[in-house]
């Protein structure tokens, strides 16, 4: 094992020093290519600026000198006159070469300045860098192939990687006596490992010295004791899981539940009709008021069920705006009177500041508020009172909804919010109530960073209260603060 780890380790410096070794040789090679270019560049705008003093015009220039000047300059010259013509060239005969007025070197010495490319030659067929300087009524041009930079960059660059390979070989003889320490130390790491993968916890790694490994051998001697305790994390963990599990048993079951009573009465009572009570006038629109209250109680628990599930499942959409607290109040109450109206109830409303804003959707809010207010009204006397409210908390507001009700009993506040728990369940079914108004309220609140409690005594009346943020900042921040809680 340990010939293993230290041949890979040997390897791996090698393929690294490889690596580096073409690194560099790219980089020297471009920076060498970029230098001597330069280099050229200004030693032919040089040369360029000394032979345009000696060149008063392109129409006194003879073919026949330009060889001769070409030599002495130490590359290729072509004169061109501004209209693009060539008067003379050192390797082509002017004549047979085509107008030169849009090269790009020869534009801007046209226009007095000193212009340089790298291109290609369509007369010659090779790569050049051409320098082109200006003259009265005209342009010289020097060009110097690119070949022999070529053969320039490419000494340079032998000489480079011959320095940089002597360079390295001290390097690969430090990295084997490395290799040969550190495979001892993984191997000793690797049987360790092993042995805890076998289920050994009590085996333990020798000290080492170093900071480093030993640090590393203390953290895995720890690490033997510490999966006991993972073992244990899993085993609560699973215990969780099969708590969700049973929540979801009991869900399916509570929705079973609940469906199987109004389906029952309305096919008790449909099968009665179509046996003959249809024609029972003392009795067949009471049926039917029947039938007509539990497909009433069949609609509201399947919106209710769809409801909670689009707002667990985070497919529910929200528009958050800025809204005054009064005006969710009021359109609340309004929505509510008719109803306490006829159970005569009183509905009073405590108004906030005028000027008081919360940071949220109005849709959602409707709902939770009606939903209080809904509970409320069922479980509050004739002649009681509703209370609807707000008030004011560091980033957010506290809406309530008060009632003058019987009350919850201590033991039924902690599990008040859960899905389809009720306090009394014959009567909350008798009201109509589906058991997830509370629970709906809930996750709306807390789509809003809110939270959402409740205030109770038997006898007393109860009030429920929820919190909205003041602004989208404040929204912003309550989530932040939740993920990081949850984390």
């Amino acid at each position: 094992m340990t010939g293993r780890i230290f041949l890979k380790l040997l390897l791996g410096v090698f393929g690294l020093l490889l690596v580096a070794l073409l690194v560099i040789d790219y980089f020297a090679t471009q920076v060498a290519t970029d230098a001597y270019i330069a280099n050229l560049r200004q030693q032919l705008t040089e040369k360029g600026h000394m032979l345009a003093l000696s060149i008063p015009s392109p129409d006194r220039f003879r073919q026949e000198d330009a060889r001769p000047v070409s030599r002495a300059a130490g590359g290729r010259l072509t004169v061109v006159r501004s209209d693009g013509v060539v008067i003379a060239d050192s390797e082509a005969d002017p004549a047979q070469m085509e107008n030169h007025r849009a090269r790009p070197e020869l534009i801007r010495a046209f226009r007095g300045e000193t212009g340089s490319i790298i291109r290609h030659s369509a007369t010659i067929g090779v790569d050049f860098l051409y320098v082109a300087v200006p003259i009265p009524n005209g342009a010289i041009r020097l060009a110097v192939p690119l070949s022999e930079i070529n053969r320039q960059v490419t000494g340079m660059r032998m000489k480079i990687l011959a320095s940089t390979v002597l360079g390295f070989l001290p390097a690969i003889a430090i990295a084997a006596l490395l290799a040969r320490f550190l495979s001892g130390r993984f191997g000793n790491i690797m049987a360790h490992a092993m042995e805890l993968a076998r289920g050994n916890f009590r085996s333990r790694l020798p000290a080492m010295s170093g900071k480093e490994f030993g640090a590393l051998a203390r953290t895995l001697n720890e690490t033997a004791g510490n999966l006991q305790q993972t073992v244990e994390q899993l085993q609560r963990e699973h215990a969780e899981l099969e708590k969700v599990e049973r929540i979801r048993k009991d869900f399916v079951i509570n929705v079973s539940h609940e469906l199987r009573t109004p389906l029952a009465s309305i096919q008790g009572y449909t099968e009665t009709l179509i046996g003959g009570a249809l024609e029972d006038s003392d009795n067949n629109m009471r049926f039917l008021r029947i039938i007509r209250h539990n497909a009433e109680r069949l609609a509201r628990l399947t919106e209710d069920l769809l409801t909670l599930s689009r707002i667990e499942q985070k497919r529910q959409k929200f528009e958050f705006d800025a809204h005054r607290v009064d005006d969710l109040l009021r359109d609340a109450v309004e929505l509510m009177t008719p109803m306490a109206e006829r159970s005569q109830i009183r509905i009073r409303e405590e108004p906030a500041a005028a000027s008081a804003e919360v940071w949220c959707d109005s849709e959602a809010v409707s709902q939770i508020l009606s939903n209080l207010l809904d509970n409320a009204l069922k479980y509050t006397p004739p002649g009681g009172t509703i209370t609807v409210g707000a008030g004011e908390l560091d980033r957010y507001f506290e809406l309530y909804v008060r009632d003058t009700g019987a009350g919850i009993p201590a033991e039924d506040l902690p599990r008040l919010f859960e899905r389809f728990y009720r306090v009394d369940k014959a009567r909350s079914r008798e009201l109509g109530g589906t058991g997830l108004g509370l629970a709906i309220v809930k996750h709306l609140v807390a789509a809003h960073s809110g939270t959402a409690r409740v205030e109770s005594r038997l006898h007393e009346g109860s009030t429920f209260f929820f919190t909205l943020p003041k602004d989208e900042a404040s929204l912003g921040a309550e989530r932040l603060n939740r993920e990081f809680t949850a984390l």
